[in-house]
C-alpha cells in the first residue's frame, strides 16, 4: 500500500512510496498532475527499485510557493533520492527529469522522458493562460471533470479526474491556474538545449504519435544525447502511459534491462 510523506529538508514536498527495494525510482508527473496518478505504472515498477513519486510544489499536498521555473522546481527533487538512481518523468516532469540529470549527475543514473520537448519559445503564453484560467471551477462531480478535460484523449479527462480534491462548494483541481500559468510561461520564454550538453546518464525518450513537443524536436534531442534511444509510440496522446500501457511498459523495461 502507498504511503505518503514529506521531505525533511525544509520544502514540505509531498512524496508517494509505492513500495520496492533497492535503487530509488523517481517518478515526475506533468503539469497539473499529481503523484497518485502513477499508481499504475508503480505497480510494476516496483520489481525494479524502491518506487517513489513526487508531488511538485504547488501540486497535490506539496506546498505552492514560488519561484515557477524549471531550475528551482528540478532542485526540490534532489534531497528526495538518498542515493543514484532512475528518474522517469512525463511532460513537465521529464524536463524537470533532464534539469536534475544535468545539474545532478551524481543522483541520476538513468532517465525516461515521456512526450516532452526543450524548446516552445514562441508559443502564445497568454494563450495559455486565458485557457488556464478558463477551466470550469469548481466541478460538480468526478464526471465533470472527464468531461472537461476527456476531449480528445478520454484518458486525460481520467488522469485530471484523480488530481482533484471535496471544498465546499465542488471539486477543485489541486493545482492554481495561475501558478501552472506561470509554469508553462517560462517554456514560452526558454529554451532548455543547453540541459543536453551537460546529461550524462541513458535517457530513453517516448514521444505521442500525437505529441505536445514540436515535430522532430524529440528526435533532434535524441541526436544531441549521446546514446539516447527515442522511441516514437503509435497510437498514443500525450500521456503515453495511460493512452498505450503495454508499449510504454515494454520501452521501458527493455531500457532498464540495458541498463544492467
Amino acid at each position: 500500500m502507498a504511503r505518503v510523506r514529506t521531505t525533511g529538508d525544509g520544502s514540505g514536498l509531498a512524496v508517494t512510496e509505492f513500495g520496492g527495494s533497492g535503487e530509488p525510482v523517481l517518478l515526475l508527473h506533468g503539469l497539473m498532475g499529481c503523484a497518485a496518478t502513477w499508481a499504475p505504472v508503480a505497480r510494476w515498477l516496483t520489481a525494479h527499485g524502491r518506487v517513489l513519486a513526487v508531488d511538485a510544489r504547488g501540486h497535490g499536498d506539496s506546498p505552492a510557493h514560488g519561484p515557477w521555473t524549471v531550475e528551482a522546481m528540478a532542485a526540490d527533487l534532489a534531497p528526495v533520492l538518498d542515493g543514484p538512481g532512475v528518474v522517469v518523468g512525463h511532460s513537465m516532469g521529464g524536463l524537470h527529469g533532464l534539469a536534475l540529470a544535468a545539474a545532478r549527475p551524481d543522483l541520476v543514473r538513468a532517465l525516461v522522458v515521456e512526450d516532452m520537448g526543450v524548446d516552445f519559445v514562441g508559443r502564445d503564453a497568454e494563450a495559455a493562460r486565458a485557457w488556464f484560467g478558463a477551466v470550469p471551477q469548481p466541478f460538480a462531480s468526478p464526471e465533470a471533470v472527464r468531461e472537461a478535460f476527456g476531449w480528445p484523449r478520454p484518458e486525460f479527462g481520467d488522469y485530471m479526474a484523480e488530481c482533484v480534491e471535496r471544498r465546499a462548494d465542488g471539486l477543485h483541481l489541486r493545482t492554481s491556474a495561475a501558478d501552472a500559468a506561470e509554469i508553462a510561461g517560462e517554456w514560452a520564454r526558454t529554451a532548455f538545449w543547453p540541459l543536453l550538453d551537460a546529461v550524462r546518464c541513458p535517457v530513453l525518450l517516448l514521444e505521442a504519435e500525437e505529441s505536445v513537443a514540436p515535430p522532430g524536436q524529440m528526435a533532434e534531442m535524441a541526436r544531441r544525447l549521446p546514446g539516447a534511444t527515442h522511441v516514437r509510440v503509435p497510437g498514443s496522446g500525450h500521456l503515453v502511459h495511460r493512452a498505450a500501457p503495454e508499449a510504454y511498459r515494454a520501452a521501458v523495461e527493455a531500457f532498464l534491462a540495458r541498463l544492467s
